[in-house]
């Protein structure tokens, strides 16, 4: 059962449909670099709108860094980006669906589905059915659009909405996940909160959440630099700590059953190990091709590959900006991930009370 839409949250979804119309176009199915055709125009408006958040001097202003401002028009920021990483990792997609318990038969939420990658790995791996909750109908449609293509429409479906107002009934999932997507949600409280109210009793929710660790100091400039580096360039209105990603599990109704920094685990590489690739790391020539557009130095590439294009106006006016905020948000991702400052796969599981 869906529920009827409040009025200002249908505007905003309409709004959301319209620029989707503007901006993209017909630029859905197409591949390559015609996949980054925008209208000129308003592709200008959409990321003035958005670098006003992260001026030279925010670091600086209160109000800016804690991510006040930001957290009021979260979902302006989000719309500009797709999926966090380029490409899921199935491993971890699989652990996490083993961890919650997901089965055949099982409905499931994913909130904040991206471009379905997740979603459709784990239909293929439980045989479960799957909705992706999202709040883009860019992303929508290129969810389905490649749902199609891997033949699991049956299986997988997306419904646009906003995670912090879902109209789902209560009681409807019979589980939920959130693969490094609540990140952009205005604060962790709101939407741990819809989905526990959507969930059936007796269900399991886990998600893989960005959040800084025990030795951030937020009175540390440094600190913030590098917290403010990447909320600019994954749009993030702000980062939470540990310990508020676990209050706000247990504030929402959770019974907390588990929680780890997955990237404490041995492991031969760091989790930032793509975006820190050096040459001297290639052991074939997937790894080049893999790893090197990530890299310091395939960024270095893109910084001005994307300004000859923009300068040709075969790419619009501001590409070039957004790559380097990308390059920005890869160096401090590196940068948090080296000195414990962050990590981008804090795994929590928690149940709703059958009670």
């Amino acid at each position: 059962m869906i529920l009827d839409i409040p009025t200002d949250e249908q505007r905003k979804l309409e709004q959301d449909a319209a620029l989707c119309k503007q901006l993209h176009g017909t630029s859905v199915s197409a591949q390559g670099l015609f996949a980054m055709r925008k209208d000129f125009k308003t592709h200008k408006v959409v990321l003035d709108n958005y670098f006003k958040y992260f001026g030279k001097d925010v670091a600086e202003d209160d109000e800016m860094c804690t991510g006040d401002r930001r957290q009021e028009e979260y979902s302006t920021m989000v719309k500009l980006y797709d999926e966090p990483f380029l490409q899921a990792i199935a491993r971890h997609e699989h652990y996490l669906a083993h961890r919650i318990g997901i089965k055949e038969d099982m409905t499931v939420l994913d909130a904040g589905c991206g471009l379905g990658g997740p979603a459709r790995e784990i239909a293929k791996f439980t045989d479960a059915t799957i909705t992706g909750l999202n709040n883009s109908d860019y992303q929508i449609q290129k969810a389905t659009h490649y749902t199609k293509q891997a033949g699991l429409a049956h299986k997988v479906s997306f419904v646009k909405g906003n995670f912090v107002q879902m109209d789902f009934a209560d009681n409807t999932f019979d589980a939920a996940y959130a693969i490094e997507a609540t990140l952009h949600a205005p604060t962790l409280d709101a939407v741990y909160s819809e989905i526990f109210r959507v969930l059936k009793p007796g269900a399991v929710f886990g998600v893989y959440e960005w959040l800084l660790t025990d030795k951030f100091d937020e009175n540390n400039p440094e600190h913030r630099r590098v917290s403010l580096g990447i909320q600019q360039g994954n749009g993030i209105a702000k980062l939470f700590t540990v310990s508020q990603g676990l209050s706000a599990m247990k504030r929402a109704g959770f019974e907390l059953i588990h929680h780890e920094n997955l990237a404490h685990r041995p492991a031969v590489a760091p989790w930032y190990h793509p975006l820190s690739f050096s040459i001297r790391d290639v052991r074939s020539l997937s790894d080049i091709v893999t790893y090197a557009p990530m890299s310091s130095w395939g960024r270095t590439v893109t910084h001005y590959m994307t300004r000859t294009l923009e300068a040709a106006r075969i790419l619009p006016r501001g590409t070039q900006a957004v790559a380097d905020s990308l390059s920005l948000a890869g160096d401090s991702l590196v940068e948090g991930g080296q000195k414990d400052l962050f990590t981008p796969m804090y795994l929590m599981l928690g149940r709703k009370s059958t009670q």
